[in-house]
C-alpha cells in the first residue's frame, strides 16, 4: 500500500479511502466486518463515512455498524483514520441539522457514541451551511478540537470560493481549519477542476473524490451488460446518454490489458492534490481488485486519450474560459 499526508498535515492515510456507504442497506453487518479486516490487510487505513449512512432516519445505522467492529479490538481503532461527517438531518426537530454550534456539539457527541470511540480523525461538513456565519461555525470545531473529540476538519461538496471563506476565517482565529475537500470527481464528472482543485492546491488541502467510478458508468458497464448483467433504469438512460464515450474508453482499456474500474482510479492517483479516491466495495473481490489501481502508471498518450474521451472544462479558472 502507498501512503501519502493528508493535505498539508502530518497524517499519513492509504491512497485509497475504504467508502462505507453501502454498509447496512447493501452489506450486511457480517460481511462489512469482513471487508474492514481485509482493508486493514491490505493496508487501507483510511476510512469515511458519515452520520446518516445506513439510509434509516436518525439512527447513524453506518456509525454504529463501524463502532460495533472497532470494540471488537486488536487494535482496530489504532490501525484506522476514522472519517465521518455532520450536516444532514438527524431528527424532526428543527436543531437537528445544519452547523450551528448547537448541532455541530450534539453530532459529534452522537458520532462518537455511534462509534465507540473518543475522538473523530477527520470531521467533514457534508456540504455548505450558507445561513450559519464562519465565527459560529469554526467556534464550535476549535471546542472540539480543544477537548480531543476531534482531530482534522474537512469539508465536503464546498464550492472554491466556500473554502477560501473558510479559510479566511480560520486565519482570522489562528486556527488550521480545513485540511480536506470531499468532492465528486472523476473521469465524467470534472467541473471541480475550474475551481476546486486549484483552491485545494493553493491552501494545502487534500482532495477526497467520490463516486470515483461515475456510479459505475466507468466500471466497464457496456461489458458487464454484455455477460448478463442488469442495469438500473437510470444507468440505461446514462449509458445511452454517453454510449460512444464508453464504448471508447472501454476499448482503451482493453487495449491497454487493465480493467475500466481500475484505470477510473489510476486517472485520479494521477493528479498529485488527489489524496485517496473512496472506494466503496460490496464483496472481497472488489476490494482487492482496487489495489491493481495503485500500480498503473498512466502515459501521457494515455492521459491525452483519456481527455479526448472525457474533455474535462479546459482547466482551472478563468484559463479554461477567459484570457
Amino acid at each position: 500500500m502507498e501512503y501519502t499526508n493528508l493535505g498539508r498535515t502530518g497524517l499519513q492515510v492509504s491512497r485509497l479511502c475504504l467508502g462505507t456507504m453501502n454498509f447496512g442497506p447493501l452489506t450486511t453487518e457480517g460481511d462489512s466486518y469482513v471487508l474492514m479486516d481485509r482493508a486493514l490487510e491490505l493496508g487501507i487505513n483510511f476510512f469515511d463515512t458519515a452520520n446518516v449512512y445506513g439510509w434509516k432516519f436518525g439512527e447513524g445505522l453506518t456509525e454504529q455498524i463501524i463502532g460495533r467492529w472497532l470494540a471488537q479490538g486488536g487494535g482496530r481503532r489504532e490501525k484506522v483514520v476514522l472519517a465521518t461527517k455532520v450536516y444532514n438531518k438527524m431528527g424532526e426537530w428543527p436543531n437537528e441539522r445544519g452547523l450551528s454550534a448547537y448541532h455541530i456539539r450534539k453530532a459529534a457527541e452522537d458520532s462518537l457514541r455511534r462509534l465507540q470511540t473518543d475522538h473523530i480523525d477527520l470531521y467533514q461538513m457534508h456540504h455548505v451551511e450558507r445561513s450559519t456565519p464562519w465565527e459560529e461555525i469554526w467556534q464550535a470545531m476549535e471546542q472540539l478540537v480543544r477537548e480531543g473529540k476531534v482531530l482534522y476538519v474537512g469539508s465536503s461538496n464546498f464550492a472554491g470560493w466556500h473554502i477560501a471563506k473558510a479559510q479566511a476565517h480560520a486565519e482570522k482565529r489562528n486556527f488550521m481549519g480545513l485540511v480536506s475537500e470531499q468532492s465528486l470527481y472523476n473521469l465524467n464528472a470534472r467541473m471541480v477542476e475550474l475551481e476546486v482543485i486549484p483552491t485545494c492546491e493553493d491552501y494545502g488541502l487534500g482532495l477526497i473524490p467520490w463516486s470515483p467510478l461515475g456510479g459505475g458508468l466507468l466500471g466497464g458497464v457496456l461489458k458487464k451488460i454484455s455477460e448478463g448483467r442488469r442495469a438500473s433504469e437510470r444507468m440505461q438512460e446514462d449509458i445511452e446518454k454517453h454510449r460512444p464515450q464508453i464504448e471508447a474508453y472501454e476499448n482503451l482499456c482493453q487495449a491497454m490489458g487493465e480493467n475500466p474500474a481500475d484505470v477510473a482510479l489510476a486517472w485520479l492517483l494521477h493528479n498529485p492534490v488527489v489524496t485517496a479516491p473512496i472506494i466503496g466495495p460490496r464483496t472481497l473481490e472488489q476490494l482487492n481488485g482496487s489495489l491493481r489501481a495503485l500500480e498503473i502508471k498512466l502515459s501521457d498518450e494515455t492521459l491525452t486519450k483519456l481527455d479526448e474521451i472525457w474533455p474535462g472544462p479546459g482547466g482551472a479558472a478563468p484559463e479554461a474560459y477567459a484570457w
